[in-house]
């Protein structure tokens, strides 16, 4: 049954959205009233809820934006008799599951990685698969124990679609144990799920102009439980032609015999030259010449840059925040502190710097404060090279730091979603400026109304600046 259920799964999500989300029928009344109130939500906040649904662990379909069946009962799971069976989320509910998510999300260490090898982008759960390496066609992610091993590949123009689907759904003499499971080819993809006596497998692999690109997970029967979730999860977020410039690298055409060390390290080499020789985050100032950011923004770095001056961390990082002491330049302003800590549900405006037309440029984003698995969190729509945004009440105050890191691209529609990020409060923030020796800004009194956007980010981005990472 397991089988088959997650057979199902592959279906929905690779037979195309009209397949994995069909149109509700009328003729049930809740179900039609669902959709409609569904339907409603701009369609980001749609699929960011599906996305949110697999993680959660109550949906199995694609991540479409429509409504059918599966949502609904997906819903209903997750509100598991807390509330009415209406296939519809309170806000209240919405927060809950976008909690959840994240949780889950934090705790396999997923991340959306563009694998410079083959060129294709996949979701990797990195504390389940922490071990990488390089394989003839593609890049290999294993568990700890090799339990569980993700390979990519990429094949050139010439290999067909369909040789290879033959060849993978062919018996297999010397594994008589092998045994398809599930197998689907279309014009453009294919996807064959199967079983060996101690072990279960998936491959999926598309075909583009620039030829054949795929993935394959093998793992122990015995972790089935845990690892049929995240494979949802990873071909959920599987692009085998992305757009933008794609990483490219030399093919290896063996990998036994005296030249294949040396070809699999020419082709890690080339990939390491084509990596982004920066990273990108956000800080704010916390003295005159002293910025707090993200510790997340400073690892790994030979050089730091914090609003276009040179910078040198002072101290260790601590509890997520940084501390850079910064060279040459006026005087930095702080902004004013909020004395007392941001509460669930608060209204917050995140300052930080985004791409726009290929240059950073400071962005005003709208967030809100949630309770996150290890303290607050904030509920804003991040993409990587924000870390360290600076969080501002509606008062104009600072009210603290964003430490989590948002590491991986994610737009639907062209729209990034709301996700959790973790935030460090302002006491925090102060209190790590004084453990280091620097003077820390006086809290700022509330002011009798509320500040519009503009107002806020006119006041508060001269304290906001752009850190930029050498690698």
């Amino acid at each position: 049954m397991r089988t088959a259920a997650l057979a199902t799964t592959f279906l929905c999500l690779f037979a195309g959205s009209a397949v994995a989300q069909a149109p509700a029928p009328v003729a049930n009344p809740q179900l039609a009233a669902a959709q409609a109130g569904f339907e409603n939500l701009p369609e980001p906040e749609r699929r960011a809820i599906q996305a949110d649904l697999i993680w959660s662990g109550h949906f199995n379909g694609a991540v479409s934006g429509g409504y059918g069946p599966l949502t609904f009962r997906a819903i209903n799971a997750f509100k598991a008799g807390k509330g009415a069976a209406d296939g519809l989320l309170s806000p209240p509910e919405r927060r809950s599951l976008a909690q959840a998510a994240q949780a889950a999300r934090e705790a396999a260490g997923f991340r959306v990685l563009a694998d410079e090898r083959t060129g294709l982008r996949i979701g990797i759960p990195l504390a389940v698969l922490p071990k990488r390496d390089v394989s003839p066609s593609g890049s290999r992610w294993q568990s700890a124990d090799g339990k569980v091993t993700l390979d990519t590949s990429a094949t050139p123009p010439g290999e067909t679609l369909e040789a290879v689907y033959e060849k993978a759904t062919a018996p297999t003499p010397n594994n008589p144990g092998r045994k398809i499971t599930y197998k689907l080819l279309r014009p453009d993809f294919f996807v064959v799920t199967g079983e060996t006596p101690t072990g279960k497998f998936y491959r999926r692999l598309a075909s583009g102009p620039s030829g054949l690109r795929g993935f394959s997970i093998g793992y122990d029967k015995a972790l089935s439980g845990t690892v049929d979730k995240l494979v949802i999860a990873i071909a959920a977020s599987f692009e085998p032609f992305p757009t933008g410039p794609l990483l490219q690298a030399p093919a290896v055409a063996s990998a036994t015999g005296p030249s294949a060390a040396t070809a699999i390290a020419a082709t890690a080499a080339a990939a390491s030259a084509t990596r982004p020789s920066e990273r990108h985050a956000s800080g704010v100032a916390v003295g005159e010449r002293v910025v707090a950011t993200a510790a997340a923004a400073t690892e790994g770095c030979r050089s730091l840059r914090a609003g276009g001056r040179v910078a040198r961390l002072r101290g260790a990082p601590e509890a997520g925040i940084a501390l850079l002491d910064i060279e040459g330049g006026a005087p930095l302003s702080a902004p004013g502190f909020r004395a007392d800590p941001v509460t669930e549900g608060d209204s917050l405006v995140l300052v930080a710097f985004g791409e726009e037309q290929g240059k950073r440029v400071a962005v005003a984003l709208p967030g809100q404060a949630v309770a996150g698995t290890a303290g607050m969190a904030v509920l804003a729509p991040l993409q990587p090279g924000q870390a360290g945004a600076a969080a501002f009440d509606r008062q104009g105050r600072f009210a603290g730091l964003v430490t989590g890191n948002p590491s991986d691209k994610v737009l639907i529609a062209g729209i990034a979603p709301q996700r959790s990020y973790a935030l460090a409060g302002a006491a925090s923030v102060q209190a790590a400026a004084t453990k280091a020796g620097a003077t820390a800004p006086s809290p700022a009194p509330a002011g009798r109304s509320d500040l519009s956007t503009g107002a806020i980010v006119e006041k508060a981005a001269p304290a906001v600046l752009a850190i930029v990472c050498g690698l």
